[in-house]
C-alpha cells in the first residue's frame, strides 16, 4: 500500500470525505416551476431536481401550495454550487417579465418538463 493511502481503519472517514469533495461537483439545477402558463411561478435551486419537483408537487412547499405550482417549465444544470447559487439569486431578482421571456424562448408551449430531467 503507498504511504498516506486510506488503509480498511481509516477508509470509511476518508469514503466520507471524498464523498463531500465530490458533491461540490454534482450537479446543480436553477428550476421554474409554474402553475399554468403565464400564472405564478417559483425559482429554486436543487442538487436533486426529481425529489425537488416532487416535493412541491406533494404540498411540501409553502407557497407552491398555496398557488398550485406543480409544473417544471425550465432548468439549467450548473456543475458546481457557487455558480448555481448565483444563478438562482441573480434570477431571482429579475423582473417578472424577464422570467416569461426566459421560460418562453426555451419553452413557447410551457410544457412540464419532467421527463427532460437528466438521469
Amino acid at each position: 500500500m503507498p504511504a498516506g493511502a486510506p488503509d480498511q481503519v481509516r477508509g470509511g472517514i476518508y469514503l466520507l470525505a471524498t464523498m463531500r469533495r465530490q458533491s461540490w461537483r454534482m450537479a446543480h439545477y436553477v428550476y421554474i416551476m409554474a402553475s399554468r402558463p403565464g400564472g405564478a411561478l417559483y425559482t429554486g435551486r436543487t442538487r436533486n431536481l426529481r425529489m425537488r419537483v416532487e416535493a412541491h408537487r406533494t404540498g411540501l412547499s409553502a407557497h407552491t401550495a398555496k398557488y398550485g405550482i406543480k409544473r417544471l417549465v425550465w432548468f439549467e444544470q450548473h456543475d458546481d454550487f457557487e455558480t448555481s447559487l448565483r444563478r438562482e439569486r441573480s434570477i431571482k431578482r429579475w423582473r417578472r417579465a424577464w422570467k416569461l421571456m426566459l421560460i418562453t424562448e426555451a419553452n413557447p408551449d410551457w410544457h412540464d418538463l419532467t421527463a427532460q430531467i437528466p438521469a
